[in-house]
């Protein structure tokens, strides 16, 4: 996508998902300076003599090139520069489904608007000043997110938060680079630089780096979430734990081993955080074709989720099968569940000492997952205390953060080098730079499409 391109056409696209017989509304957007005059050509209000007003919803019909009516439907005009893109913006708010809408958007195509790309109208909003390129990437964040809290953090980056902070660390520097630069050109009609003032200020700046970038892992961890498996031998528990963990009957439980043929998923969120939890078939030489497949599904499964919660049974103890599954998976984070402690107590079961977490459970009365969850969270947080996450940054973010932080450091090798002011001014302007790349105030075209590529179309 060329960002510098897109801004003298009309674009459309359609703004919301698009579910057979699930959605009870679709929309189709138009931006642009043709967007009021495209949808005059295919919407018809309810009362003919109605004028368009900005902000005002006008009832009607959405009809062809022969006038044969689509669809009864609202549409609303957002007059240039009150609306999301800083042009002028149209929606047609009609029926949900697929063939409704599409016909919706293809008599917006036939009028002259042309299909918007993925996250062309975000693109439109940052290039026209609407927002910066962090409450552009929050805008992507919050239809992503898949936790409360993952949205409230993607909300206080569309509110600028972030920005806000960026912005403050840019004109602390920029205040530092100009008495410097100032001293380079007029030095004898300047008084003496207060170094240590100075110093104190660029401290200052790299423990506001500091902090921010102490937000990136937690972000990041909000953003994407964890995968959990849950593995071990047929029969101690595995369905019952999710089931319980899930708070619904995803597996069926039943005293036959090898029920379980397949991975069985749940979403949840645990302390904040996303987790995709599995149940796998359980682990043993079998004869059963489906079930040796489920099987090895499962062991392919145990090597790439991000944890893994391996469950025994307190009644039969550490037995030589859960020994053999624990060494193949010893090298991945591990969490040792043992199940039916109603029955068996867990003090009496010889458990490798290496297995830091384990928890005591009864998975079919959900006795445990507390202690379970928080298990999880101390392995996804490395054990490390969680920052207040009023902002936090992506990956991007955090690389162009960190290219400032280093650079700053060089001014401080600069200054006890007693190196010449020129040699400080070229670290600063790098800082500066790396931070104009958060914001979007210095981006390259590479770096935009990059970003705007993830979004989706309509947005």
């Amino acid at each position: 996508m060329d960002p510098t391109t897109p801004l003298a056409d009309t674009i459309a696209a359609i703004a919301t998902a698009v579910v057979p017989e699930q959605g009870s509304v679709g929309i189709v957007r138009l931006s642009g300076s043709q967007a009021l005059s495209i949808a005059q050509t295919i919407f018809t209000p309810a009362r003919p003599h109605r004028l368009w007003k900005s902000h005002q919803m006008i009832y009607g019909w959405i009809r062809d090139e022969t006038g044969q009516t689509l669809d009864e439907a609202l549409a609303v005009w957002m007059q240039a520069p009150r609306s999301y893109t800083r042009e002028d913006v149209v929606e047609l708010h009609c029926h949900g489904g697929i063939m409704v809408v599409q016909a919706t958007l293809q008599q917006c195509l036939r009028r002259g608007a042309r299909l918007a790309q993925p996250g062309e109208f975000s693109l439109r909003a940052f290039l026209n000043g609407r927002i910066d390129l962090t409450q552009a990437e929050s805008v992507a964040d919050l239809v992503a997110a898949r936790s409360p809290q993952a949205a409230q953090m993607a909300l206080a980056g569309l509110q600028g938060k972030l920005a806000e902070s960026i912005r403050t660390l840019r004109h602390q520097l920029l205040s530092l680079l100009a008495e410097i630069e100032a001293r380079i050109d007029f030095e004898e009609d300047l008084p003496p630089l207060d170094l240590p003032a100075w110093q104190a200020q660029l401290q200052q700046c790299q423990t506001q780096i500091q902090t921010l970038l102490a937000t990136a892992a937690r972000g990041e961890l909000l953003r994407t979430g964890l995968k959990v498996a849950i593995v071990g031998r047929p029969n101690v528990g595995k369905s019952s734990l999710l089931n319980a963990w899930s708070g619904q009957d995803r597996a069926i439980v039943t005293d036959l081993p090898g029920t379980t043929r397949d991975v069985v998923e749940s979403n949840l969120v645990v302390r904040g955080i996303p987790v995709q939890l599995l149940d796998t078939a359980g682990i043993r030489n079998t004869e059963d074709p489906v079930e040796r497949l489920g099987v090895e599904r499962s062991t392919r499964l145990a090597q790439t989720a991000d944890v893994l919660v391996l469950v025994i049974d307190a009644q039969a103890g550490w037995t030589k099968a859960d020994a053999a599954i624990y060494e193949s998976i010893r090298h991945r984070p591990l969490i040792l569940v043992v199940n039916k402690t109603d029955l068996a107590p867990l003090q009496g079961i010889q458990i490798p000492p290496q297995i830091q977490y384990r928890i005591p459970a009864v998975a079919a009365q959900g006795e445990g997952i507390p202690a379970l969850e928080a298990a999880v969270e101390q392995i996804a947080c490395q054990g490390r205390p969680q920052p207040n996450l009023a902002v936090s940054l992506n990956q991007r973010q955090a690389a162009a953060l960190i290219q400032a932080q280093a650079s700053l450091e060089r001014v401080q090798e600069s200054l006890q080098e007693q190196l010449p002011f020129d040699f400080w001014t070229i670290d600063l302007r790098a800082a500066l730079h790396a931070l104009g790349q958060i914001t979007g105030e210095e981006v390259s075209e590479s770096v935009l499409d990059q970003i705007f590529s993830r979004f989706c179309i309509g947005k």
